[in-house]
């Protein structure tokens, strides 16, 4: 066979380790270059390529290079190649163009004006034309035009060589094969494999990293799966050359089975670990992995095992603060690696670095690889305590003496706002208060001081970054976020133990109530002589709103000898007021059995107990179907009604849209005020208009302003809150 020339395609940093590839499946005079690498072979050596590639995603024959400054050149040169001896009228074909620097510049147009100068020229000779297929066509065509020069190759293979055939679904953010692979080499386990040494990956997804370990450890090619390839109609193709090639793989796949080294994959989702078992099957490799539900905190090798390789991919977000409570899974995978894999090496794929320093081990080396166009990090450790060192929860702040000038800005305007606030919160005996909240642009956060009933410990501060638009640059945003935690702890004197981060986005649905950590941590803080338990990890939320302080104030004063109802009750504290207020009974309604146990024991650090104190768990808007009509139902001289903007939930039978639903919902609501009761309607959504000519029979009284607390002055629209009368007939 001739040699002929080809270039190999894969994802940016992987390229020297296609060149070694190459080399070792019989390629020659290989040139790496940006995003692939040039080899020439003969056309056995390109198939055996194809097939056994971990790395490539593409393997491109090279037909011609021709000038293509024009449409007419790109069409001149296309026509230059005789496609008649490539395939024939009744192959379907298509076109892949891509462009960089050239007078051409849309690609749509580059691949249309090929394909006419193919069918041209099939129809001047033949008579007759292939059809266009862009899904699985007979014949792929690569047009790649650089500086106006077109290289025109045949793509042998097909869909990328990334889809080996073995995946039907991917878990959240599965990773490609090949990078798969990448990582997998990268990280020793050709080496480690061959020495009898164990792999685990203890949050295995889909189960890409462990199927690809598996491959590689039984000297399994990649390929051997697939049933499609850009080769099999190409008029060119050698079918024994082939078949000897997937003879030889397959033996060398029963031969490599024999001895492949324990491989063990662990997730606690157990819709992952079906997902993952489906795909080992799908990849007749499932006798050979075992993939368990277990929680990142219970892994630990068997004991037969030989130490090896721990990999795995955990989840990172893509923008500053996304990644709030991985940071505790980060640690949590430390302390498991520190406490269960001593010996072992470990390869962790991140594509945030700073999360990896949770860890709490020092890596040894540090390779970038791309997880599509977001660069990563491959931190690479040895389990020893001569790695170990203290893990961080959360951003690091930044030291003083690393700060820009802009950051002394921040520090001022916090100094201003603590001396502005400290005569009030003095007078009006004010422990947890809204320090600040997105004063200077640059620094978009809120700060809230939560002090513990121990008036000599230091505060709390849970410190939430508004989400920054995607033009913000994200390494100046994440520097400018690290300055501004350092100064907090300076101004506020605490120790970074004391510092909690979160970042908060538009939220949908039910999401501000979602849980994102499990660290069932509960501080005690005090608020009007009300003691409230506070979390600081667990939800985006503490588990006390600071902006509705004097509304809960207000239904204090409205209490005494009233039957008391919380709707979307949350953590109770509403409930707690009122009963402190001095109300006959309390009826606290929520959804979430987490929050009702969250308010019941609110209520019982408050000295608040027996059967005057009901808690029904429930779909608000289904039980207020059900009470509302119901004549005979119990009727509520105080009634708190705080509905979230938009809610919806699996529990649910239907949505909630304040705004589109508060009149119908008040309506319902107001049904079970006695005849001189009181309703207090609030909300946070921003542009709330309140629909008073719909609320018939109802007097309706705007008293936002009159409920917005000095620390929230910045932020006006925060809540609107309104008290809602029966009109006497």
């Amino acid at each position: 066979m001739s040699t002929q020339h080809f270039f190999a395609t894969t994802p940016k940093n992987m390229e020297s380790l296609l060149a070694d590839e190459l080399r070792a499946l019989g390629a020659s005079d290989v040139c790496e270059t940006r995003a692939g690498a040039s080899f020439s072979a003969n056309l056995s050596t390109a198939y055996r390529i194809c097939l056994w590639s971990r790395i490539a995603n593409r393997i491109l024959l090279v037909l011609a290079r021709v000038p293509a400054a024009t449409p007419e050149a790109l069409y001149s040169g296309v026509q230059g190649i005789q496609w008649g001896q490539h395939f024939d009228v009744n192959n379907t074909f298509a076109v892949e163009f891509s462009i960089s620097q050239s007078d051409i510049t849309h690609s749509h147009f580059g691949a249309l004006k090929t394909k006419d100068a193919i069918v041209d020229q099939f129809r001047e000779q033949y008579g007759d034309r292939p059809s266009i297929q862009t899904s699985n066509p007979d014949i792929q065509i690569n047009i790649y035009l650089f500086r106006n020069e077109a290289t025109i190759s045949l793509d042998l293979s097909g869909a990328s060589l990334h889809r080996r055939g073995y995946r039907e679904e991917g878990a959240t953010a599965p990773l490609k094969e090949n990078l798969a692979a990448a990582i997998l080499l990268r990280a020793g386990w050709p080496e480690l494999a061959k020495q009898g040494g164990a792999l685990i990956d203890p949050m295995c997804g889909s189960g890409t990293l462990l199927i690809e370990a598996a491959q590689i450890a039984a000297d399994i090619a990649p390929g051997l799966s697939r049933d499609y390839w850009g080769f099999q109609c190409w008029k060119q193709f050698i079918p024994a050359s082939w078949q000897e090639l997937i003879d030889e793989a397959t033996n060398r796949r029963i031969a490599g089975l024999v001895n492949i080294p324990s491989i063990c994959g662990y997730d606690s989702n157990p819709r992952t670990v079906r997902i993952a078992e489906e795909n080992t099957l799908q990849a007749d490799l499932k006798d050979y992995i075992n993939i368990e539900q277990q929680d990142i905190k219970t892994c630990a090798p068997a004991s037969d095992i030989k130490p090896g390789l721990v990999i795995c991919n955990p989840p990172y977000g893509h923008r500053m603060g996304a990644e709030h409570g991985l940071d505790t899974l980060y640690s949590e995978l430390g302390n498991t690696l520190k406490k269960q894999f001593q010996g072992w090496r470990v390869a962790i794929f991140t594509g945030n670095a700073e999360l990896g320093k949770n860890l709490g081990l020092r890596a040894k080396r540090i390779h970038a690889l791309y997880n599509g166009a977001l660069e990563c990090k491959l931190l690479h450790f040895e389990v020893a305590p001569e790695w170990y060192f203290s893990a961080q929860k959360g951003p690091r702040p930044l030291a003083r003496d690393k700060r820009s000038d802009a950051a002394q800005m921040f520090a001022n305007r916090l100094k201003k706002n603590r001396k502005h606030l400290s005569r009030w919160l003095k007078r009006e005996q004010i422990d947890c208060y809204r320090l600040y909240d997105a004063d200077l642009p640059e620094y978009a956060l809120a700060i809230d001081v939560y002090q513990g009933i121990d008036k000599d410990e230091q505060p709390w501060v849970h410190a939430q970054e508004y989400e920054a638009p995607k033009s913000i640059d994200e390494s100046k945003a994440r520097l400018r976020l690290r300055e501004s935690l350092g100064v907090v702890l300076d101004e506020l004197g605490i120790d970074e133990a004391h510092l909690f981060f979160k970042l908060r986005r538009k939220q949908k649905g039910n999401t501000q109530y979602q849980q994102l950590d499990n660290s069932k941590h509960f501080h005690v803080i005090r608020e009007n002589g009300c003691r409230f338990q506070v979390n600081f990890d667990d939800y985006l939320d503490t588990g006390l709103f600071l902006d509705q302080r004097i509304t809960r104030g207000r239904l204090a004063k409205m209490a005494p000898g009233k039957c008391f109802l919380n709707l979307f009750a949350y953590t109770g504290a509403a409930t707690v007021y009122a009963a402190k207020g001095g109300a006959q009974s309390t009826t606290t309604v929520d959804m979430s059995n987490t929050y009702l146990d969250w308010a019941k024991r609110n209520m019982v650090i408050n000295d608040f107990k027996g059967e005057q104190h009901k808690f029904i768990q429930a779909d608000c808007l289904q039980w207020l179907d059900k009470t509302s009509a119901d004549s005979d139902h119990q009727k509520y001289g105080l009634i708190f009604l705080d509905p979230p903007s938009f809610s919806t939930s699996k529990r649910m039978d239907s949505t909630l849209d304040i705004q589109r639903d508060h009149v119908d919902l008040i309506k319902k609501t107001a049904r079970l005020l006695s005849p001189d009761g009181t309703l207090i309607f609030s909300n946070n959504l921003r542009r709330f208009k309140m629909d008073r000519e719909a609320l018939t029979g109802l007097s309706v009284d705007d008293i936002s302003k009159a409920t917005l607390p000095k620390d929230f002055e910045r932020n006006p629209k925060i809540h609107t809150c309104w008290i809602i009368r029966h009109i006497d007939d």
